[in-house]
């Protein structure tokens, strides 16, 4: 292990302490006689897998990544080493999948994916497969489990993105509805100042057609008083109009003899 890089010795030490918790948690499990907490404690324990699995997808390519630094004999053993974490990883995803169904629990398992024959492969117990067939088989359901992450990625950005469009159009529809009351309001000043017009107009008229009324009756009186004097002139009753000429006096025709 000495000639290990600092970043793989590092991975291998959070793997170590993984494995230790993930034993330790087992053995917890196995004194837990309440369902509801050995639901909780196989939940935590699938947590701490799926870390083990990213550390381990982590080792494999900074084994990659290095492989053509180190000697042959350096590479085999990290392969080694890679192909125990991803033996002993798999040995707690069957006990996991063991106490599972011990509890009826229908949760996905964790490398479980969406592919026929995976909850066959990930049933078979770590000692009856070869070095070579666990590496095979923790590396294609890892690979599946992140593309199912992957997927759900995707999901949750179209609807964030499906989110951020009702949010703009409901946006534009408010700022619409409040450019329609804005409207709405200047109609509604606009009528209250057409119907103050109108009652104006209205009282206007009315003190039109009263002047129009006592003229009237002024002409009609006047028209009368002329009547009253051409038809009875000597009546002293009826006052004399300015600028009408006074009636005409009959004249008696006195006779002379010849």
């Amino acid at each position: 292990m000495a000639s290990m890089s600092e970043e793989l010795a590092e991975i291998d030490g959070q793997i170590a302490d993984i494995f230790r918790a993930l034993s330790n948690g087992f053995q917890k499990l196995e004194k837990i006689k309440d369902s509801n907490r050995q639901s909780r404690q196989l939940e935590e324990l699938t947590g701490k897998m799926r870390e083990c699995k990213r550390l381990i997808k982590e080792f494999d390519r900074e084994v990659k990544d290095l492989e053509y630094k180190n000697d042959p004999d350096t590479n085999k053993m990290l392969n080694e080493k890679k192909q125990s974490m991803v033996k002993e990883l798999n040995s707690y995803v069957a006990l996991k999948k063991q106490y599972a169904s011990n509890l009826d629990n229908k949760r996905v398992d964790l490398f479980e994916g969406p592919g026929e024959g995976l909850a066959e492969d990930n049933g078979l117990l770590a000692s009856s497969m070869t070095n070579q067939q666990l590496m095979d088989n923790g590396n294609r359901m890892m690979d599946e489990t992140d593309q199912a992450i992957e997927r759900s990625k995707k999901v949750v950005n179209d609807t964030v993105n499906v989110g951020t469009e009702t949010a703009a159009a409901l946006k534009a529809q408010t700022e619409q509805m409040s450019r329609i009351v804005n409207e709405l309001d200047s109609i509604h000043f606009s009528i209250k100042k057409a119907s103050q017009l109108v009652k104006e107009i209205g009282r206007q008229v009315a003190t039109d057609r009263c002047i129009m009324a006592l003229l009237f009756l002024i002409v009609i009186g006047v028209v009368a008083v002329i009547i009253v004097k051409l038809v009875n002139p000597h009546n002293k009753d009826i006052p004399d109009i300015p600028g009408l000429a006074p009636p005409v006096q009959s004249r008696r025709l006195l006779w002379h003899p010849i």
